[in-house]
């Protein structure tokens, strides 16, 4: 197993203080929003092997181990697959790690987005390739050919928006705002279909003239200031995201508070949004995103309305399964990942890690002990596929790894 050197990202809408007071460290006063734990290209973790190198004379090989170098997870595994995946995962998804485990710390609202499907993200990343749109260009829609499924699990208490709310739910919440250049969403939200109501509003948000949305919303905004309670946190984006009708659209979603240890399942076309907290997030690995409000990043508003689901649903907050061994699982219909933790205690018998597939394990309290390495807060290890591996000490140890149902 591996030590992880992994790298955070400073994003604009990241904590300056939350991934510092777990790492134990002094905050810089920058945001740092993301911690990248796996081996996307884009910022991968490093590790440090020795390298080991075999010379021949004649019929005499003699090996040589040097001082190990630090190198990106991404050049460990291409270099050996199979060994470092396990052939099933390979044979699977390819040769490459399938998730990505972060700790990400919002510290205002990210984007209020959705992820494509498979299907989807397959045929529009052929389509944007077809036409030779550059996979760097701002209004690049696919940077790649996978669905993006994500897990969120709370460490702190953490505010987030998932899934569309009932129509009239969400008409009651714009009707109470008593501004009159709304009354024509909520007239529309009470009118029709739950899925046409959802379609039509969030269609006529998101094409409205840029000037008037943005009165629109600043009124709604001094609305919410005003009436606090249950329109507070709309009064919070519009705050960060002043005029931008992400705070309108962000009123169609279910607001939710997570406790620690609790989670949200993202799937495919449901919209979300982090508002605030600090939390262990896993997704297959891919950039697909399509974004809906609070950015100034590209909007497409015809591939976001294929994509999304138009469908009222409760946000279903996930907990932790128990099982026998220990492991508490969080249950998603993911196949490139899966969550788990394990809250060991001083003097308990070992918890017994190994798997066939690949593992990063990251400790988020206490002090474990991973084979010869001891993990404080915010510390990671890498674990190759097959490696004998267990953990003990005190603490919570999270486990990210390829689901069981594929290998």
């Amino acid at each position: 197993m591996d030590r992880l050197s992994n790298t955070v990202r400073p994003y604009a809408w990241g904590s300056t203080t939350a991934i510092p007071a777990l790492l134990g460290t002094a905050p810089t006063g920058e945001p740092q929003a993301e911690m990248w734990m796996g081996a996307h290209p884009g910022a991968p973790s490093r590790i440090a092997r020795p390298n080991s190198t075999t010379d021949t004379n004649g019929t005499t090989a003699t090996a040589h181990t040097t001082a190990p170098t630090e190198r990106p997870l991404t050049d460990v595994i291409a270099a050996d697959p199979e060994g470092e995946l396990g052939a099933a995962t390979v044979a699977r998804f390819g040769p490459r790690l399938p998730f990505l485990l972060k700790l990400l710390a919002a510290g205002s609202p990210l984007s209020l987005q959705a992820h494509p499907d498979l299907d989807q993200a397959r045929k529009g990343y052929a389509d944007e390739e077809a036409r030779g749109i550059p996979i760097n260009a701002p209004h690049r829609t696919y940077k790649d050919a996978n669905h993006k499924p994500e897990l969120i699990c709370a460490l702190t208490p953490f505010d987030g928006l998932c899934g569309f709310r009932r129509p009239t739910e969400a008409a009651d919440v714009m009707e109470a705002l008593g501004v009159d250049s709304l009354k024509p969403y909520v007239d529309l939200l009470r009118a029709h279909p739950e899925e046409a109501a959802l379609r039509e509003v969030l269609t006529a948000i998101l094409g409205a003239d840029p000037a008037e949305m943005a009165d629109t919303v600043a009124e709604a905004a001094a609305a919410c200031e005003r009436l606090g309670g249950a329109h507070a946190p709309y009064a919070r984006i519009a705050h960060n995201y002043p005029g931008d009708p992400g705070v309108l659209a962000a009123m169609l979603l279910n607001y939710v508070q997570l406790q620690p240890g609790e989670a949200l399942f993202l799937g495919a076309g449901v919209p979300h949004a982090y508002l605030d907290g600090l939390g262990v997030e896993i997704m297959a690995n891919s950039d697909n995103v399509l974004r809906c409000g609070l950015t100034p990043k590209h909007i497409d508003v015809p591939e976001l309305l294929r994509v999304v689901r138009f469908e009222a649903t409760e946000p279903g907050v996930l907990r932790p399964e128990a099982s026998p061994s220990g492991e508490e699982r969080y249950e998603t219909p993911v196949d490139e990942f899966a969550l788990s933790r394990y809250t060991l205690a001083s003097g308990a018998a070992p918890a017994e890690l190994t798997a066939p597939t690949p593992q990063i394990l990251l400790c988020t309290a206490g002090t474990v002990r991973v084979g010869e390495l001891d993990l404080t807060p915010g510390q990671s290890v890498y674990v190759s596929a097959a490696e004998a591996v267990e953990a003990t000490g005190s603490g919570t140890l999270f486990r990210a790894t390829v689901a069981a149902r594929t290998v």
